[in-house]
């Protein structure tokens, strides 16, 4: 890391075993990326005089090129945490999810969500529970009423405009998962 690593202790009693597993995770952590700029850790114990036991808050603040990363774990929303150790292992596998999140993202290798294809009705047959579709590259896709989503094969029309997904069937080329656009 480009600064040391800073670790707080509040309401804690100074530990050198605390202090030591939060250096190793911080440290697995450059390994895994070492352009990590700045790593500032925070264990606290805000209620260290309650009734219900010790709970551990656990705040990491991580600086990356570009971002700054932040997991705050709190005790009202994981009841482990009345282990500082569980508590410090926990926020640190989020960070580290995020951490890889952020590294995915700058080397471009985010999922890439596409859409389905769309089509044009060309002529239905609503007796016979089917019909073809006409695609932006002038193919003809055939399609039966069972493959329409929300039960609207009764509902298309010649003209309208839907969105399906393509399939091989037992005579070529066919659309499947059918879904009207538009008014449907």
């Amino acid at each position: 890391m480009q600064i040391p690593i800073q670790i707080t202790l509040r309401n804690i009693p100074d530990s050198i075993p605390i202090k030591k597993l939060i250096m190793d995770e911080a440290e697995d952590l450059d390994r895994f990326f070492p352009g990590i700029m700045g790593c500032r850790i925070v264990l606290d114990n805000p209620h260290r005089h309650s009734h219900h036991g010790q709970l551990f808050h656990v705040t990491i603040d991580l600086t990356v090129p570009g971002k700054e990363l932040v997991v705050r774990r709190c005790p009202d929303e994981h009841k482990s945490h009345a282990d500082a150790y569980l508590a410090i292992r926990d926020a640190f596998r989020e960070i580290r999810r995020q951490l890889q999140d952020h590294l995915r993202l700058r080397r471009g290798f985010t999922k890439q969500h596409v859409s389905p294809p769309h089509a044009h009705v060309r002529v239905i047959f609503p007796h016979q529970g089917y019909g073809f579709l006409e695609t932006k590259d002038g193919r003809e896709l055939y399609f039966h009423k069972n493959s329409v989503l929300h039960n609207a094969f009764n509902r298309l029309k010649a003209g309208d405009e839907v969105k399906f997904h393509e399939t091989t069937g037992d005579e070529g080329p066919q659309a499947s998962t059918v879904e009207g656009l538009g008014r449907h």
